[in-house]
């Protein structure tokens, strides 16, 4: 939320808050998933940055997948037209998620080797790159947990530095993570994006 918005919610709360209250109750017959594009596709048209960040990464939290958010975009091409449009493919671009690159579209997901365990330390963190996904491969007591390496607050591209003992800081806005869960602990209220993994012939595997 904006400075601003924060700003009037405080200097007028009896005009705010039902109008927040309004639009809580204007979509609760709608799946989480299609409120979640019908809220991005409202900040492409307004173009703001934060704003589209935020409820691309709801919806795709949502279960959106990238085929859906671009139909959501070009079926609202009518009333967005050609430059707002393009400004969202270009925020999309600029934030470089696997499953918006051309060759992801349409992706069935299917397991993907990682590395082989040897390579892995017996506990710590390693940030790796597998078929076009970042992730952070975190290990204990022999255990292995793997997440995408985007924050699920605004897609912000975790780096490699952002690693600290087992929390995970992003480098944006500050969320941190606990490695050993995924669990944010500082900030925000959301966790890392966990990937199914599994060992196999000595390989470390995930599924995306």
């Amino acid at each position: 939320m904006s400075q601003a918005l924060d700003y009037l919610i405080q200097a007028r709360p009896e005009a705010m808050q039902p109008y927040f209250a309004f639009l809580k109750a204007a979509g609760r017959h709608l799946d989480p998933k299609t409120r979640a594009l019908i809220s991005l596709i409202s900040k492409v048209h307004a173009q703001t940055e934060r704003g589209f960040r935020q409820y691309l990464t709801r919806a795709l939290r949502s279960g959106a997948s990238a085929d859906e958010v671009l139909d959501a975009l070009l079926m609202a091409f009518p009333m967005l037209g050609l430059t707002r449009v393009v400004w969202a493919v270009d925020q999309l671009l600029a934030l470089d998620l696997p499953e918006f690159r051309l060759v992801q579209l349409g992706h069935v997901p299917d397991w993907h080797a990682l590395l082989p365990l040897a390579e892995l330390p017996p506990s710590g963190t390693r940030r790796l790159q597998a078929d076009g996904r970042a992730v952070f491969v975190h290990r204990a007591d022999g255990d292995c947990m793997v997440y995408d390496a985007h924050c699920p607050h605004q897609s912000t591209d975790i780096p490699e530095l952002a690693i600290d003992g087992d929390r995970l800081s992003c480098p944006r806005h500050g969320w941190t993570f606990d490695l050993r869960s995924g669990q944010c602990v500082a900030k925000g209220s959301r966790p890392l994006r966990a990937l199914a993994c599994r060992e196999q012939d000595g390989m470390l595997w995930a599924f995306w």
